[in-house]
């Protein structure tokens, strides 16, 4: 059984408190603010003294997977281009897919595992750990952690009290980018509720645009547009319980969530491109078919992380002007607060892979890719100002502001077989419920099957 992370920060007041601060953080988001540089390695200028040291590793070489492709990968791979300009190492990315686990066994089985990997899934971590596949921290990253994450974030990086990974990459994954120019074109208001989210997607529709557009392709998506139903509306006691399994996921108020989620899934003319056109979209073309483009969009809306923040940088829509985001509606009494993130852990014992996890610990890392864009750090002592834009410096806010409280992707911390993989589990159960909304019922049991059986219930 996976250690419980409500002991270090899901307590029943954190969606409230999390949710109240990004609601204030959130309606003044716009253009972007101001903000001096800072010797801890904020700012958003160059030439700030380097905040942690690292060896001379010249001639030693370290292979890096991750699930990131197109603008993310290539801003990752600016932080490795400073880790190897600091050490003399050389770094080799290597895209793992979305399957990170079978990715990773496949290497470890044939002998040549790659010296670190950013795992997506709190359950793999510990499912890696109870293997031994992976490396407790070094004195140095650990250092790097105490000084710069807050406890609930260490915890989450640990199995059974010992500290094996560093939450690189954060996410608020209970936000709704939306496409100012449809909304002012068709005279729809900013949503606080679930009940006024699908009147807003009337409305849209009725002016000629499809109101939400759905990755469905992408079976993670669906996870997250339950998650944040769920949390709202069930509250946090029972989302933790389901997360660890302690909850069946035929219980009435997965009925409900799935009900309420329905409303949404099976009414085509909300969807972009229907049923089909949702099951076919991938995570990058439901963002970019919101902002891409000319004329009229493809859809209005897409609820996504802030991550999303990256790939309409690939558009000419300007964040905070074209592209303007909400929180996730309120379903129950409070809008949901659910994060996710990267976490980065030494499959190989070497040098060069602990100093990587030590860098990738400082502000010195985080800021490289704060001002790249797309990116949200739980690092603490990184300055906001390295936030590349005012949307995604008040989103920072937020998330640093609620401290230990938060609740944490569940379908990652699921075991990898139910919440992590393509075309299997959670992600293969909600992609049917997507085809045929209207089969709660058949949806839950798969569910339960899947999850039982991926737990060892």
């Amino acid at each position: 059984m996976r250690r419980r992370l409500d002991r270090t920060a899901l307590r029943t007041t954190t969606a409230v408190a999390a949710a109240a601060a990004l609601a204030l953080a959130l309606g003044a988001c716009g253009g972007s603010g101001g903000g001096t540089d800072r010797a801890d390695g904020g700012g958003k200028g160059g030439g700030t003294a380097p905040t942690v040291r690292l060896p001379h590793l010249a001639g030693q070489k370290v292979q890096v997977t991750a699930v990131w492709t197109g603008p993310e990968r290539a801003n990752f791979v600016k932080v490795l281009d400073e880790f190897e300009k600091r050490t003399g190492a050389t770094v080799d990315f290597v895209p793992s897919g979305d399957d990170m686990a079978g990715f990773v066994g496949s290497k470890i089985a044939g002998g040549g595992p790659p010296d670190v990997a950013m795992l997506q899934q709190v359950g793999v971590l510990h499912e890696f750990a109870k293997k031994g596949w992976i490396k407790p921290l070094g004195a140095d990253a650990r250092a790097q952690l105490a000084r710069n994450y807050s406890r609930g974030w260490r915890d989450l990086g640990a199995h059974q009290g010992t500290p094996y990974g560093v939450y690189f990459k954060a996410s608020n994954k209970s936000l709704v980018w939306y496409n100012a120019r449809a909304f002012d074109d068709a005279g729809a208001k900013v949503p606080k509720t679930w009940p006024q989210f699908l009147t807003t997607a009337r409305t849209l529709s009725d002016s000629g645009v499809a109101p939400v557009s759905v990755g469905g392709a992408d079976g993670w998506t669906l996870t997250d547009w339950f998650e944040n139903i769920y949390l709202s509306q069930a509250g946090p006691e029972k989302y933790d319980r389901l997360a660890r399994h302690d909850l069946k996921w035929t219980d009435p108020s997965v009925k409900q969530a799935l009900t309420t989620l329905g409303g949404l899934f099976g009414r085509t003319d909300l969807l972009a491109g229907g049923t089909s056109g949702a099951l076919q979209t991938d995570f990058p073309t439901s963002v970019t078919q919101t902002f891409g483009g000319g004329g009229t969009p493809k859809a209005a809306m897409v609820s996504s992380a802030d991550f999303a923040a990256a790939t309409i940088g690939q558009t000419k829509a300007k964040i905070g002007t074209d592209a303007k985001v909400f929180p996730f509606p309120a379903v129950g009494a409070k809008s949901p607060v659910v994060t996710g993130g990267d976490v980065a852990v030494a499959l190989k014992d070497t040098k060069a892979a602990q100093a990587l996890l030590t860098f990738l610990a400082s502000t010195d890392a985080a800021k490289i890719w704060a001002q790249a864009g797309g990116f949200l750090s739980p690092n603490r002592k990184l300055d906001q100002a390295a936030y590349s834009d005012g949307v995604m410096r008040t989103i920072a806010r937020a998330l640093i502001a609620a401290g230990d409280d938060f609740r944490f992707d569940m379908s990652d911390q699921a075991p990898a077989s139910f919440g992590g993989k393509p075309g299997q589990g959670e992600w293969k159960d909600l992609q049917d419920f997507l085809k045929d909304p209207k089969d709660v019922t058949g949806v839950q049991a798969r569910l339960e099957k899947d999850a039982a059986t991926s737990f060892g219930h």
